[in-house]
């Protein structure tokens, strides 16, 4: 049987890992479907984004629901780019979604994209009608 010698593959550059982000450095003027990564740092144990300008519809009134939100990692391989993300987190403007939900689904962008040890997203929608809500998602451990 003929079988080639294992030869290891060449160690791939950080110039290349940095050529798969299509946003970083270019003018985007549209939401994006998922966020984009890059290779993280070592001794980095976590990484939080903090924005209070996510916005949203409810799914009943069809009127504004504008959250604060926290997203909050602990990496493995990989880092979230802040630019996709805030072009991710744009996808939601009209979008009718409920908090909890919304919670869920970045959450889940975040572990499907990053692949990192765990993510904690924290959502506090400003009150409506008096009445605040906040919905944390976790996935990993």
């Amino acid at each position: 049987m003929d079988t080639e010698p294992n030869v290891d593959k060449p160690a791939t550059s950080i110039v290349d890992q940095h050529a798969k982000l299509t946003v970083l450095g270019s003018t985007v003027r549209e939401s994006i479907e998922h966020v984009e990564v890059f290779p993280a740092p070592a001794n980095v144990d976590i990484v939080r984004f903090t924005t209070d300008e996510l916005s949203s519809m409810c799914p009943v009134t069809k009127q504004p629901d504008l959250s604060h939100v926290v997203i909050e990692y602990q990496p493995l391989e990989w880092c979230v780019e802040s630019k996709s993300l805030k072009l991710y987190l744009w996808n939601f403007r009209d979008r009718a979604v409920f908090a909890e939900a919304l919670a869920a689904e970045i959450a889940g962008e975040i572990m499907h994209s990053a692949k990192p040890r765990k993510v904690t997203v924290t959502l506090t929608q400003r009150p409506r009608g008096g009445i605040e809500v906040q919905a944390v998602a976790s996935i990993g451990h």
